[in-house]
């Protein structure tokens, strides 16, 4: 099925209103280097069908009380429920511009994010969950904020909550392991459209976008955020299984982030522990075979296993190196390349 955008008819039938009508009297003059009159709202929604008209309802409002002029980005991932047909219903009366976007089965929020992404020219992108568990009014909040100079901005989710303590526990993790400047690093984000095109990002990714964004220098803020409790539906992120799945990818972010900038800290400095470790094995078995006159053969095996792997660790450390150094090289061609690209003609 092909992508589709929606828009509100604004005065008689078949009318449509234009996607970038920033003078409107709905909306009066808007500040065009201000993150309000750029931006994209974008909702991946996977068998949300109950909650489309309230969230609708609700953006509705948010876009009338404010003046915003922003578009929202639906992206369809794979739901069976009917989530897409709602949502083309549903955006009929909204005052703006609707696109939607379907999967042909259900990706994941990072896939979406990358889809909705794509799917419009805007600046600066908001990530919203199609659930309600946050209110549109943040909306204006995060853009505001963008606007005092962050590259991206995340909520911080206040009260208490479903999975608090394994929510708490992976960011107490997260800010440890990599430093990141804030309490929360999986709730609302707005961010800048430059953010998203350069991250590595992989599936169920999203969860550390603050993390990787942090790592490449980007400002990063942060608002305290009320979370709701889910009304209609049922919650699509929970289990055991996210929770491995989560602290294999967090080794992952990790090493992405530290250990392969400088492969051979971690495999060289390996390499050379064991054969240190090696050595001295050697030393001990010598010693027993000379001075108390014992041959230990268990020594000798340990001896060559050690020494063998350090050896193998120090050559897969060279590798590593040089690995990196195209991968380095393959980064500056991209920026070069994302430097270079002029954006009124992609729109």
């Amino acid at each position: 099925m092909k992508p589709e955008d929606v828009l509100r008819p604004a005065g008689g039938p078949g009318s449509l209103r234009a996607p970038f009508d920033r003078d409107s009297p709905e909306s009066g003059p808007v500040d065009p280097t201000s993150p309000r009159s750029d931006f994209a709202v974008i909702v991946p929604a996977f068998d949300e069908v109950e909650n489309v008209p309230a969230l609708f309802e609700a953006l509705a409002r948010t876009w009338r009380t404010h003046g915003l002029t922003g578009e929202v980005v639906v992206v369809d991932d794979g739901s069976t429920d009917g989530t897409g047909e709602a949502v083309k219903a549903a955006a009929a009366e909204f005052p703006g511009r609707v696109r939607i976007r379907r999967h042909a089965r259900n990706r994941g929020k990072t896939e979406a994010l990358v889809t909705g992404a794509a799917a419009t020219p805007r600046r600066w992108l908001v990530l919203f969950d199609a659930d309600l568990q946050h209110s549109t009014e943040e909306i204006p909040r995060f853009l505001d904020h963008l606007g005092e100079g962050y590259d991206l901005v995340t909520g911080w989710k206040q009260g208490r909550y479903e999975k608090q303590f394994v929510s708490g526990t992976y960011n107490w993790l997260s800010r440890h392991l990599f430093d990141v400047p804030v309490h929360d690093l999986n709730a609302m984000k707005a961010f800048r459209r430059e953010v998203l095109d350069e991250l590595p990002l992989r599936h169920d990714w999203h969860r550390f976008f603050v993390v990787l964004a942090h790592d490449r220098g980007y400002r990063i803020g942060e608002i305290p955020i009320e979370l709701h409790p889910r009304t209609r539906g049922r919650p699509k992120y929970s289990g055991w299984g996210r929770i491995v799945g989560g602290s294999l990818d967090l080794l992952a972010v990790k090493t992405l982030t530290s250990f392969l900038r400088k492969p051979m800290l971690l495999f060289g400095g390996s390499g050379a522990i064991l054969t240190f470790l090696g050595i001295l094995t050697g030393i001990v078995a010598l010693w027993y075979r000379f001075a108390l006159g014992q041959g230990y053969r268990p020594l000798l095996y340990l001896v060559t296993l050690l020494v063998v792997l350090g050896v193998l660790l120090f050559a897969l450390g060279f590798l590593a190196e040089a690995v990196a150094q195209v991968r380095d090289r393959i980064d500056q061609m991209e920026r070069r390349l994302t430097a270079g690209r002029d954006p009124e003609a992609e729109e």
